[in-house]
């Protein structure tokens, strides 16, 4: 944990633990479904741009709910919509895409779905990130809203990002008209479960949240010979892992210190056969950053070194090697005053034992782009613990001994995992949204 911020220090001291009011009561009663919705999702699971019967079945429990319901806004995302008179108008997200894991958590609901991969190939897909707590909270929170609207005025707009995990799903649903087909935004908020923070805890970050992202991939070419002549050919295999050692330096000893950078041979793919010396490698890098400045230059400094080690090899200038961008988003702004707002109602709805500032992370989410669309927009994303109390105690706090997230044997426990994002979320709603006193 970090130093909790000054400006929260005399409500952290006043702070009262959570009551059993009409919000706690609610979750109570809803948290039997919500369990089960949350292991309904987990068990079938599906891939980015592919989350048709998911979308689905939101689309309906939010239409059960009294909600105004969009399907297939921006491919499968859903915009429901509450209005309750004048007021604030709330976008609150969920997430709900898969990822290509093998689940090993063993669990009696572990997911035993398959996908299409890019290439069309089957391949397992997992919840491993937490989207299934995402839905569950989302659906939770929409529920407690709408069954006390005499505690809240304005408008909510509730919607279901597809294509979370490839980062283009919340900017092909503003492509879709989000911002002008329904009610404009003036806040927004989000949560992430966290594999990081104890189940019943919740973590705000002000400022950047989470990181850019961009995807680099790297054709790295040679020219092809026989494993025992490889003085016939210029060897890529070679050349790629030069490559791959030489990145390293680029946040080592090109990057301050103190500024956030991250570069990651995710994959490695070449040759055919042991004694055939390819005529190209494959890499696949994810490139992660906050300054716009280091981002550039990190970007740049890739491109000069791939290059500068297909020139000591020898490679001819029609054989340099290519580079391709992929996914990319920018970094998740928190923006000061609504985490601050926010951050204060969380301190004194669980109190400071359970509700605390955490450190950034260099993970990405595309969430920030609603706030990037429109910089008026106040948006805050939070973090709600899903590690169990016995997990927790037997890592001793160490969280390298705990699955992490996009791990296959990643488990939030269910029920103070839900009861507390559902509670954190609807609190954070009401200070938006909420009748002052």
């Amino acid at each position: 944990m970090t130093a909790r911020p000054a400006f929260l220090a005399a409500l952290l001291l006043a702070a009262a633990p959570l009551s059993a009011d009409a919000l706690g009561n609610g979750v109570k009663a809803d948290l039997p479904m919500l369990v089960a919705l949350y292991k309904a999702l987990h068990a079938v699971p599906e891939l980015s741009l592919q989350e048709e019967k998911t979308a689905a079945r939101l689309a309906g429990l939010m239409r059960e709910t009294g909600f105004e319901v969009t399907e297939k806004v921006g491919g499968h995302g859903v915009v429901a919509v509450l209005r309750n008179g004048a007021g604030p108008v709330l976008l609150i997200r969920t997430d709900i895409d898969g990822l290509p894991v093998r689940e090993a958590t063993g669990l009696p609901y572990a997911s035993k779905a398959t996908g299409k991969g890019a290439d069309g190939t089957p391949v397992p897909v997992m919840h491993a990130c937490g989207h299934d707590v995402h839905m569950a909270v989302w659906i939770g929170t929409a529920r407690r809203l709408a069954a006390d609207r005499s505690r809240w005025s304005g408008t909510l707009v509730m919607v279901a990002q597809p294509a979370e995990e490839i980062v283009v799903g919340a900017q092909a649903m503003l492509k879709d008209g989000l911002f002008s087909r329904f009610p404009k935004p003036t806040h927004a908020l989000a949560i992430h479960d966290s594999a990081s923070l104890p189940a019943g805890h919740v973590g705000w970050t002000d400022g950047f949240a989470l990181a850019n992202v961009d995807s680099v991939d790297i054709t790295v070419r040679g020219i092809g010979s026989h494993g025992s002549q490889p003085h016939f050919g210029i060897d890529p295999v070679l050349i790629a892992a030069r490559t791959v050692v030489t990145l390293q330096s680029i946040v080592a000893r090109e990057t301050d210190p103190l500024t956030p950078a991250v570069v990651t041979v995710g994959t490695i793919h070449g040759g055919t056969k042991r004694n055939i010396i390819s005529d190209s490698v494959k890499l696949e890098l994810t490139v992660r950053s906050y300054a716009p400045e280091v981002r550039a230059r990190v970007l740049a400094a890739i491109e000069r070194i791939a290059n500068g080690e297909a020139m000591a090899a020898g490679v001819p200038a029609d054989r340099m090697p290519v580079f391709a961008r992929a996914e990319s988003s920018d970094a998740t702004f928190n923006t000061p005053k609504l985490t601050a707002q926010v951050a204060a109602a969380l301190v004194a709805r669980f109190g400071p034992a359970r509700a605390y500032a955490v450190p950034p992370s260099m993970a990405a989410e595309d969430f920030g782009r609603f706030h990037d669309a429109d910089k008026s927009i106040e948006s805050s994303i939070f973090w709600v613990g899903g590690v169990g109390a016995k997990a927790w105690a037997d890592a001793g706090g160490d969280i390298r001994k705990l699955p992490g997230l996009h791990s296959a044997y990643w488990a939030p426990d269910p029920e103070p995992t839900l009861a507390t994002g559902v509670d954190a979320l609807t609190t954070a709603a009401l200070t938006v949204v909420g009748k002052q006193p």
